[in-house]
This record gives structure tokens, C-alpha cells and sequence, in this order.
């Protein structure tokens, strides 16, 4: 990273007043408290956080269908008639949607805009990451694709191979959908088994299409991996095909509903895992994208014991401010957590979750075959040998 160029935080605090329903797991509380533990701990000490403007029409209809943005801003007056996946359990309709989606993806242009203009060369958005939402359709608690309306726009500002890495537990599938064809744009999706989880896509053999064919690419990981398998299947699969790409930036979506707490899916890694995994993206942006990442937040459902821990590590990764996991936990945080849930507070930031985990070898483990059927479909594609452990 150069010297003087503190990396960009994205902030938008007037999109906490959004709420898509009392119920809805996704509730902005999750990023006011990540900010909250992130300044108590002088993480952002110094920096200034950016507030974004909304997103404009033309912008988000780089990925999005005119009549879509359409029926989102007339919903809430005439639900029965929006369609588009809108008025969904997942996708409820409800005041305000377009404007809150609009200023999701205004803050990711933002960060984007920052890195393309030679400001910094790191900066991240914990409100975007909402990976899931399609050309004409909302999905999986995403109205608008802000992490796809942003490499889009860097394609047209000076970026002319992006890689994309999901970490998410879900299948990053509207992101791999938007750049399927795109030669320019590496996807690759790190999530449970499609057989396992929602929204059932994201197989092995899911590898792009025509000139692109290998720029999709998807690691299914069985329920129950945790952080050590978790890590030995990554480093078999991301660092070989991005040394092979090449990309000049590094975008990542990192959703922290992998947690074995989350209530809504099976993996199993925890806090210090989510440390790991972004020092390791860290590590490979560095390696192979001449130091340029963009990293947005994404899934994750334990609202008080992970999120803000886990982002408060994505951001002081960022920042090269890294917390180590047996760092107390400020007493103002936890007095102020614990009057809104009844659940226990955590008091460090680690769980002290062992990480150690050996390369990956062909075998017959069920994490192990997940790499081999990753491998086997996209390496020979790079030109790469999927059963030489070294590539």
C-alpha cells in the first residue's frame, strides 16, 4: 500500500433509519454497532469516513432493468402490483426501498470512485455487499446489486481485469450472473453446498460461458467446515487462479454468516477465522493486484455477538490497524449491547478458535473432494494442473 494514502471507509448512518421489518434478520443495527466497537477501539482513529450520496438511475441501470428501478420506487404506493421478487418474505416492500437501496449502492461507488481516482488503493463499505439481487428481480434481502453496479463502473474507469471473491455462506449468484460472459471480471464464490442452502446455485461446474468460460468459479463447501478446513480449501483454489488472472483490483464480498452461530445456515468457522480469512485477502491483494482491494460487507445474521466483531476485523485489515483477538472489548460498547439484546455479550475479540490446518492433498475427505471438483472444472482453464498441489 503506498505511503500516505490512508485506505477509505464508507459510511452511511442515515441508512440505519431503513427497516425492512421489525422481524427481517437483516437489521441495520448490525453495522451501528460494528462502527461503534470499531471507533471504541481507535480503529478509526484519525481517519475520515466518507458519507455517500444515493446512487443515480444511470448507474444502477448498468446492471439493473429500467422497468425493475421502476417497480421499486412505486411498490410501497401499490404493492399488489410490483412483482420483480418484490413483497416477499425475503424481500419485503416497504418505505423508503428504493432511496435505502439506492444509497447502499452510492456508498460502494463511493469507495470504488476513491481507489479509480488514485485517492487510496483500499477502501470499504460494510452496508454493501448485497450480492444476490438480479437484472430484473430482488432476492436474498438484496433490492439492488451494489458490488455488481460497481465493477461494472470500474470497468468503464481505468480497470480492465477485476477479480471478484465471495466469502459469504451463500452463493454470491447475481454477481457470477451480471459477468458470467465477461472475460474481464474473475468470480469466485467460497459458500456451502448448493444441495445444503439457499438459493441452490453456485455448483462446481457453473464455470462462465464463451470467451469467459473459467472466469466463473465456485467452491461448495458441506455444512459443518470450520475454520481450518475452511482455510485449506481457499488457499487450494483462490491464490493459484488469481495469480493466474492477474486482476489490477481485488473486490470482496465478505459475509460473516459462515459463523457457527448464524441462524441461518450450517458452516461452522468462527470470529478468528473472519480475521484470518480477510489478513489472507489482505495477502493476496497485495500479491496479485498491485495492492487495490474493495471490500464490502454482506450476509450475517448474529446481530450482537459476530457481526460487529468480525467487521471490525475487516476494517482494521483495511486499515493495516489489525485487533488481535484476545483485545478487550470496550465496557461502553458492552454496556450499550447488552440493553438491546438478552443474549450474552462478548468481552473479547476472539473466541481462541484454533486456525492450524495442513495443504491441501487429494483425499477423500468430503472438503477435500469439494476442492478437487473446483479444481478439476476451472484449472485446466488457466492452465493449470487440478492435482498437482503446487498450482
Amino acid at each position: 500500500m503506498s505511503a500516505g494514502r490512508d485506505p477509505a471507509v464508507v459510511w452511511t448512518p442515515n441508512f440505519l433509519g431503513y427497516h425492512l421489518s421489525e422481524s427481517h434478520p437483516l437489521d441495520p443495527i448490525r453495522l451501528d454497532l460494528t462502527m461503534r466497537l470499531a471507533s471504541g477501539l481507535g480503529v478509526l482513529e484519525g481517519i475520515e469516513v466518507l458519507a455517500p450520496e444515493p446512487a443515480p438511475d444511470s448507474e444502477i441501470e448498468r446492471i439493473h432493468e429500467p422497468s425493475y428501478l421502476t417497480a421499486v420506487k412505486s411498490a410501497p404506493e401499490d404493492p399488489f402490483a410490483a412483482g420483480h421478487g418484490l413483497g416477499t418474505a425475503d424481500n419485503p416492500i416497504f418505505f423508503g426501498m428504493h432511496e435505502s437501496s439506492a444509497l447502499v449502492c452510492g456508498g460502494s461507488l463511493l469507495a470504488a470512485r476513491q481507489i479509480a481516482e488514485g485517492t487510496v488503493d483500499r477502501a470499504v463499505n460494510i452496508a454493501g455487499g448485497l450480492h444476490h439481487a438480479m437484472a430484473g428481480a430482488a432476492s436474498g434481502f438484496c433490492v439492488y446489486n451494489d458490488c455488481a453496479v460497481a465493477i461494472s463502473w470500474l470497468l468503464d474507469n481505468g480497470f480492465d481485469r477485476i477479480a471478484y471473491v465471495d466469502v459469504d455462506v451463500h452463493h454470491g449468484d447475481g454477481v457470477q450472473a451480471a459477468f458470467a460472459d465477461d472475460p474481464r471480471v474473475l468470480t469466485i464464490s467460497v459458500h456451502q453446498h448448493p444441495m445444503t442452502l439457499w438459493p441452490g446455485t453456485g455448483w462446481p461446474g457453473e464455470v462462465g460461458s464463451g470467451d469467459a468460460a473459467g472466469t466463473s468459479v465456485n467452491l461448495a463447501l458441506p455444512p459443518g467446515t470450520r475454520d481450518g478446513s475452511w482455510l485449506r480449501a481457499f488457499k487450494a483454489v483462490v491464490p493459484s487462479l488469481l495469480d493466474a488472472f492477474r486482476p489490477q483490483l481485488l473486490v470482496t464480498q465478505c459475509g460473516v454468516d459462515t459463523h457457527h452461530e448464524d441462524p441461518l445456515a450450517e458452516l461452522s468457522l468462527s470470529v478468528d477465522g473472519h480475521r484470518a480469512i480477510y489478513r489472507e485477502l489482505r495477502e493476496l491483494a497485495e500479491q496479485t493486484a498491485g495492492g487495490k482491494w474493495l471490500a464490502f460487507g454482506g450476509g450475517g445474521y448474529s446481530l450482537f455477538r459476530v457481526v460487529p466483531r468480525s467487521w471490525t476485523h475487516l476494517i482494521a485489515t483495511v486499515l493495516n490497524r489489525d485487533v488481535e483477538p484476545e483485545r478487550p472489548i470496550p465496557a461502553d460498547w458492552i454496556a450499550h449491547t447488552t440493553r438491546l439484546t438478552k443474549a450474552p455479550v462478548p468481552t473479547e475479540m476472539g473466541e481462541g478458535a484454533p486456525l492450524d490446518h495442513l495443504p491441501w492433498r487429494t483425499g477423500e475427505d468430503r472438503v477435500d473432494i469439494a476442492v478437487r471438483d473446483t479444481r478439476r472444472a476451472v484449472f485446466p482453464l488457466h492452465g493449470l494442473d487440478p492435482d498437482d498441489p503446487r498450482d
